[in-house]
């Protein structure tokens, strides 16, 4: 249930989103971009590896489940797992969802002005979907790029509705997602972890839930074994033949808060938010009140986790059943503060952080194929043997050279390696790269 599952795309393939101003195809210049988008989007590309760095380097249940640790953890009282929980988790794609819908509304609007439909967007929606399989079946399997395609398509749908529309239907939709998620997952871990299973007419609930805990395990164990051998081969065959129903699964999963939270992204890039159309106090003020509200709502979840001793649905229930309202208040509260923080973030590392989110498209992906590098056995064969603290590292150095590498290559070129193919592909010719 990673983020990138989650996981970690919200128009991070929008890093050419701008570039939709110019008939001819070319990039539009930089004023013409909305930079606030980029640099949210920039920020989240790296916070989404930090968030599922756990699940790239330790077997999948340790995203939530710090007990699957292969090795110990490194982690005394369990305050990095809290720490993540209230900072990260869920945070990242939720901007990233955000993004995605800002971004696909923006695309339209300059594709309509060119006498385009939505037909161009689904297009591009289907090359989207065919990336995102290339990603879970060959990479990783915390990909959010094929079911962000697939509620992307439902999406169209929307575009024309008026903006108060889609952001009343977001958040009501997003409330009654986090409704189902409540009564799906928190009634689990009473279940499972307190006498409640062992009432009547729950034995058997409790069971099931224990035989559903042991066979995540032994699958983690499965793939473990598998990444460990340095099997490439029999890692993409254990994917098709086992998980090839998972991205539809996320999909329909995860729709009740990715559609959602597309529309109110989209409703807010119209009603100005990302463009400077909000006055800053009105973004300061409901920004901290979001973003601080919805973190001690957090912490209050944590530590009830922690009281339990993070057990197996105990932590499912944290993550999935009882943080989706605090995660919004948090993810808007964020938006807003980093649209105020934006159009200051112009020195060196600003301008990088920016640079990542325009070639964020290729900076997630090629940030999966790093870490296939960095933990699977038949490259530096990693995999199960750092600690938290570890692993957070490998983060550090990741970001580092997101950071190094994308702005010298969008100074010399117009796209990112990625950005470029998926624009060649969604229009069915070549586009310049250099400048």
């Amino acid at each position: 249930m990673s983020d990138t599952q989650s996981g970690q795309a919200a128009e991070i393939t929008a890093g050419d989103n701008a570039a939709e101003g110019v008939p001819e195809g070319g990039p539009a210049k930089t004023a013409d971009r909305i930079g606030s988008l980029d640099f949210i989007r920039g920020l989240a590309v790296m916070g989404i590896l930090a968030a599922n760095i756990i699940a790239f380097g330790q077997p999948f249940s340790a995203y939530m489940f710090p007990e699957a640790f292969l090795v110990p953890a490194n982690d005394p009282g369990g305050w990095q797992w809290i720490t993540q929980f209230i900072v990260i988790d869920g945070k990242m794609r939720g901007l990233f969802t955000l993004l995605f819908g800002a971004g696909l509304y923006l695309f339209m609007e300059r594709a309509w002005a060119r006498g385009e439909t939505r037909w161009l967007q689904a297009r591009r929606l289907f090359w989207l979907l065919l990336f995102g399989l290339i990603h879970f079946f060959f990479i990783w399997a915390g990909d959010i790029l094929s079911y962000y395609a697939l509620v992307g398509w439902i999406v169209l749908l929307c575009l024309k509705w008026k903006a108060e529309t889609q952001l009343k239907v977001g958040l009501l939709g997003y409330l009654v997602g986090a409704i189902l998620y409540a009564l799906m997952m928190v009634p689990l871990a009473f279940v499972a972890d307190t006498p409640m299973g062992e009432q009547p007419g729950f034995t058997e609930m409790r069971d099931d839930l224990v035989s559903g805990k042991q066979e995540a395990i032994a699958e983690d164990a499965v793939e473990t074994e598998i990444k460990q051998s340095g099997d490439y081969g029999a890692f993409v065959q254990h994917r098709v033949e086992e998980h090839w129903y998972e991205p539809l699964a996320n999909a329909l999963f995860f729709a009740l808060e990715t559609f959602p939270l597309m529309l109110v992204g989209i409703a807010l890039y119209r009603m100005g938010f990302f463009s400077g159309g909000w006055a800053p106090s009105t973004l300061r003020k409901w920004g901290w009140i979001g973003l601080i509200s919805g973190g001690v709502l957090h912490l209050a979840i944590a530590l009830w986790a922690k009281s339990n001793g993070f057990t197996y649905y105990g932590t499912l229930a944290s993550f999935i059943g009882a943080s989706p309202l605090p995660r919004l208040m948090m993810v808007l509260g964020m938006a807003a503060l980093l649209v105020l923080a934006a159009p200051k973030a112009t020195g060196w590392l600003g301008q990088r952080v920016s640079a990542a989110g325009r070639a964020a498209f290729t900076n997630y992906l090629g940030t999966s194929v790093l870490m296939l590098l960095v933990f699977h056995g038949w490259a530096l064969g990693l995999f199960g043997e750092l600690n938290r603290p570890q692993l957070y590292l490998v983060v550090l150095g990741a970001c580092i050279i997101m950071l190094a590498w994308s702005k010298p290559w969008l100074d010399r070129f117009r796209y990112g390696p990625l950005e470029w193919l998926w624009r060649c592909l969604t229009y069915g010719k070549l586009f310049p790269m250099r400048r």
